[in-house]
């Protein structure tokens, strides 16, 4: 539900302009104001967990993700929409960390990297519904229909997770900061954060740019849109692949250099050309990356450090924010002026460095 709430947005913008009477511009703020929330909010709800229980602190959060998602249905304003979708992403960064945790502090270690690759699957699978399913809604009914079922879905979930454990505490802090004391004092950990960074800009970056570089080649938007969903259903179907390798006890070694190696695939073959076939490549290959490489790389967060785990995997959630917002900044120029190859160029320059330090220093870490 946290990826199809932050999924829902960007194909409904046009309509939601129209429907508001508001300058595409405003309504597209309206998406920065969530994904800014989105990301920022996420250390500090891995920081409140270890205080406030991790099953307790998705309650609380998502009701008030529920509270402000309804509200957006209801706000006749485009000041009302910035508050209310920003506490909503405010409210619902606080899921996927926390689940990422839950899996990490329940399941055993061997049986850890299977469990985590599903849930990166439902998480892509929220994103493909979200791609589709919204953009239908919006042509064909009310935009505020998606609204409705994200914010009453939350409620549900509230209810649900009333019956779901709390995990053993196994982490203890005399002080609030301590976490983030000990994550930078950990060579490791922060090689894994500064993956995430990078990973960010090259696959987030990419998968952000196909739609208006297919446009851009000539593709309308619902020819964009439909490649663009390609991604989820990738990631749904590799996520099996990756389950069996796992079973079959293959190295996150090998997987994060396979992911890295799907990844320079899909930004030469956006490079070459932006038409609709290459960009359908582009995408199926960036969604096998995602579970290749990002799953892999999410494990090793949540194994990196287990004294401050919740700190590090939302530090590892909001380094994929940061490096995809750095991407975007750093190529709008390019964006602007239509050299979207040179855009993905530069992002298959930036998977080899990844791929390399990734692979090599998952493999140190092994070893110690």
């Amino acid at each position: 539900m946290s990826s199809l709430d932050r999924f829902v947005m960007p194909p409904m913008v046009v309509a939601m302009s129209h429907d508001l009477g508001l300058p595409l511009t405003q309504v597209m703020q309206v998406t920065g104001v969530y994904l800014f929330a989105y990301g920022l909010m996420q250390p500090v709800w891995g920081l409140i967990s270890d205080r406030l229980g991790l099953v307790r602190m998705m309650r609380v959060t998502l009701l008030l993700a529920a509270g402000a998602t309804i509200a957006s249905v209801l706000v006749p304003s485009t000041q009302g929409l910035l508050v209310a979708r920003g506490l909503a992403g405010v409210g619902f960064s606080a899921a996927i960390p926390a689940s990422l945790v839950y899996v990490s502090d329940t399941v055993a270690a061997g049986k850890r990297q299977r469990e985590l690759t599903d849930l990166v699957a439902v998480i892509a699978l929220g994103a493909a519904v979200a791609s589709l399913g919204a953009g239908v809604l919006s042509h064909l009914s009310n935009w505020r229909i998606a609204f409705v079922v994200t914010g009453v879905s939350a409620l549900l979930l509230v209810v649900k997770l009333g019956a779901l454990a709390e995990p053993p505490r196994t982490r203890a802090h005399h002080h609030f900061l301590a976490p983030l004391a000990e994550v930078f004092r950990s060579r490791a950990t922060v090689l894994v954060l500064l993956l995430a960074v990078a990973e960010g800009a090259v696959l987030l970056g990419s998968l952000t740019y196909l739609p208006a570089a297919m446009e851009s080649s000539g593709a309308n938007a619902s020819i964009a849109g439909a490649i663009t969903a390609i991604y989820g259903v990738s990631v749904f179907g590799f996520a099996r692949v990756a389950n069996y390798l796992s079973r079959r006890h293959v190295s996150p070694v090998k997987l994060i250099a396979m992911g890295g190696a799907a990844a320079l695939v899909a930004c030469i073959c956006a490079a070459i050309s932006q038409k609709p076939l290459n960009a359908a490549v582009a995408t199926a290959l960036i969604g096998m990356a995602w579970v290749f490489l990002h799953s892999t790389l999410q494990t090793w967060a949540t194994e990196v450090l287990p004294s401050a785990r919740p700190t590090v995997v939302a530090l590892f959630g909001s380094g994929l924010f940061v490096g995809s917002a750095l991407a975007a900044v750093l190529v709008a120029g390019f964006a602007e002026t239509n050299r979207y190859g040179d855009i993905f160029l530069l992002a298959a320059i930036l998977t080899v460095p990844l791929s390399v330090l990734g692979s090599r220093g998952r493999a140190k870490w092994s070893g110690t």
